[in-house]
């Protein structure tokens, strides 16, 4: 029978697209660099990845739902390879004569749009195929996301002329001569060296997005209708349309823990480098690799968490990744040490990873599967607006002179106050949510 190996196939496309457009998370580790070549602050350099990831989860995933409903995943999933690969190489291109709106413009709306495309194929696509381990194999493919920025958080910074850069760009910003802005010697790397190595960083990893990506992207599709009535999938084509969907309780109720399951995670993500310099005596230039390592906990919570969710359920599995970042974040207040910050950073991620893992399959127990490409796209707008909240705020406080440990707090008191969000949530009745997908 050949469905069983088929969706094998397909998993593994999905997981290859995954981990590509995953880099976008590694954005930290360009961070310093970018502040020191090109003369800019924290708050210009962090808008380039809050206007991707943005545009990723509100754009990208919801026209790619739409479209996706529409035509299926292949030709959706090979778009968005094309506009993420496409955007990293039209932003190494283009930066060093046009700045930042043009980072933001190439990087920040095509890639980030391309790379929500990507992102809401194979998520959507596996959720049909494996109906009766959604949170699992979802979270399997999910996880490559997370797999993909640990990879390329590994490699990038192993490069002679950017780890180079790196230290050089730490010496700089810990003397503080100055600031970059006007300091002699980063007016001379963004007129050298410093700034084609992370342009050619850019170019060449756009290409080889889209020389491995085109063809995972081109194995992706939808299964037969006949799959879907195996034993233990009985209903799992039959779905509330988006029209009704945004009318519901459920939805928002979703949005809500989606939004704050995201906000530590994407917080630490953007600004890794710059938090742990806060939190720690940790060398900046010794960070990347470490928060490389620690950002696998990212990847490993989708799978992990998603399988928890198949035995104990979607809600308390959210429920209780409030519970533990809340303890997790008040603990690291008092953390001025590497290992016991990169072992926080770690719980934090793997619960942020765990929304992930676990929020199709919830979306699918609430609406079903016959849409999930657009209903699923909306649930992750969550996605969009937490990675544009979180990331600027700490930019703008580190501006402005504060520190992470007093953001810390107030995001620790909202998870414990979204606790209650799962115990409100319920299914929809399961007479309406039975009838035939029209």
């Amino acid at each position: 029978m050949r469905a069983l190996p088929d969706r094998w196939v397909i998993a593994i496309g999905g997981s290859a697209v995954m981990l590509l457009i995953g880099t976008v998370y590694s954005w930290a580790i360009f961070t310093q660099p970018f502040i020191v070549s090109f003369g800019w602050d924290l708050t210009t350099t962090t808008w380039a990845y809050a206007t991707a990831n943005f545009c990723l989860a509100t754009v990208g995933v919801v026209v790619g739902g739409f479209w996706l409903d529409k035509k299926g995943p292949r030709q959706v999933a090979m778009t968005g390879v094309a506009l993420w690969g496409g955007g990293n190489v039209l932003a190494g291109l283009g930066t060093p004569s046009f700045g930042a709106s043009w980072l933001y413009l190439t990087y920040g709306l095509v890639g980030g749009v391309g790379a929500g495309m990507a992102y809401i194929t194979p998520l959507a696509v596996v959720s049909k195929w494996f109906p009766e381990r959604r949170g699992l194999a979802g979270g399997l493919v999910v996880g490559s996301f997370g797999l993909g920025a640990f990879v390329y958080n590994q490699a990038i910074p192993r490069l002679a002329a950017f780890h180079a850069l790196s230290v050089q760009a730490a010496q700089i910003l810990s003397a503080g001569a100055a600031g970059p802005r006007t300091s002699a010697v980063a007016l001379h790397l963004a007129t050298g060296e410093a700034a084609r190595t992370i342009m050619q960083i850019f170019i060449v990893s756009g290409l080889a997005f889209l020389a491995i990506g085109l063809p995972a992207a081109s194995v992706l599709r939808n299964p037969p209708p006949q799959h879907d009535d195996r034993p233990g999938s009985r209903h799992s084509s039959v779905g509330y349309p988006p029209t009704r969907v945004i009318r519901m309780p459920q939805f928002y109720l979703l949005w809500l823990q989606l939004f704050a399951n995201v906000i530590a995670g994407i917080t630490i993500i953007s600004n890794a480098v710059v938090i742990l310099s806060d939190l720690t005596s940790l060398a900046s230039a010794s960070i990347a690799p470490l928060f490389g390592v620690v950002s696998i906990f990212n990847a490993v919570g989708r799978f992990f968490w998603g399988g928890i969710s198949d035995h104990i359920g979607c809600q308390r599995t959210f429920a209780a990744m409030f519970a533990v970042q809340a303890v997790t974040l008040c603990w690291l207040c008092a953390v001025h040490t590497p290992a016991p910050a990169l072992a926080g950073f770690a719980i934090v991620l793997l619960c942020c990873g765990g929304g992930f893992g676990t929020m199709p399959s919830y979306s699918a127990q609430c609406f079903g599967t016959r849409y999930m490409g657009l209903n699923y796209g909306l649930v992750l707008t969550a996605w969009g607006a937490a990675g544009l909240l979180g990331p600027m705020l700490v930019a703008r406080a580190k501006d402005a002179g504060l520190s992470f440990s007093g953001l810390m707090p107030g995001i620790a008191c909202v998870l414990v106050a979204c606790i209650v969000l799962p115990m409100l949530t319920r299914r929809p009745a399961l007479t309406v949510r039975s009838a035939p997908a029209v």
